[in-house]
């Protein structure tokens, strides 16, 4: 099935920030082929017990488990710019949150609405396209994360992105030397910078092989 441009347009805002009946279908569809990067991005992070982990841009939040599942007395925040998005992490989610395992906000997408030095770890997986300001916004990260902390993102082989057709708009692609750069400007220290391989359904439908890196800093 061809889409036209306009449906590509709509397919790359509803990515960026999913919003409407579409939305949920949308982030349905982002859970599921993003659940290797997510669980590869939540094991290497290493959480240990009583770890406070921060996630930028969660989406519906369904794998919410694999993060409060892998030590003990840990708790997780979640911010989104999505209001849909932090309605249906509730949602899913009510039993953690109302143990006070887990917590869900809105933000601007640039300024953390959190002290200084509050996380031990933050992960983010394929949001950093949508990053309005990147250097701001890695030095916002950085400001939150504790010292000896670590910050995780995943993201998507710049040149596997340019062959999808709704990547023209409205998103900013890295290559992994990019993203390392963007880490070292705020401060940290690159730890890794590993790539991956993997085969998913695209956004359009279609059964591609994706190469997607993972970058693990170190404040």
């Amino acid at each position: 099935m061809g889409f036209t441009e306009e449906q590509l347009k709509d397919l790359a805002q509803q990515l960026s920030k999913p919003n409407g009946e579409q939305g949920i279908n949308v982030a349905n569809m982002m859970h599921d082929t993003n659940i290797g990067m997510t669980n590869s991005t939540i094991k290497a992070l290493n959480i240990a017990d009583t770890d406070r982990v921060l996630e930028l841009g969660h989406g519906n939040c369904k794998h919410l488990s694999e993060i409060l599942n892998k030590a003990e007395n840990t708790s997780y925040v979640g911010l989104e710019i999505s209001e849909l998005m932090q309605k249906e992490a509730i949602q899913y989610n009510t039993p953690a949150i109302l143990e006070n395992k887990a917590s869900f906000h809105l933000y601007d997408g640039n300024k953390i609405p959190f002290d200084d030095n509050t996380f031990d770890k933050i992960l983010t997986v394929n949001t950093i396209y949508f990053w309005k300001n990147p250097k701001a916004f890695i030095k916002e990260i950085y400001r939150v994360i504790k010292p000896e902390g670590s910050l995780a993102i995943s993201f998507a082989d710049k040149n596997f992105m340019e062959t999808l057709p709704f990547t023209a708009y409205g998103f900013n692609l890295y290559s992994k030397q990019q993203a390392s750069h963007l880490a070292e400007i705020a401060g940290f220290s690159m730890i890794s910078i590993n790539s991956y391989t993997e085969i998913v359904k695209s956004k359009t439908g279609d059964e591609v092989e994706r190469i997607f890196h993972m970058a693990i800093a170190k404040k």
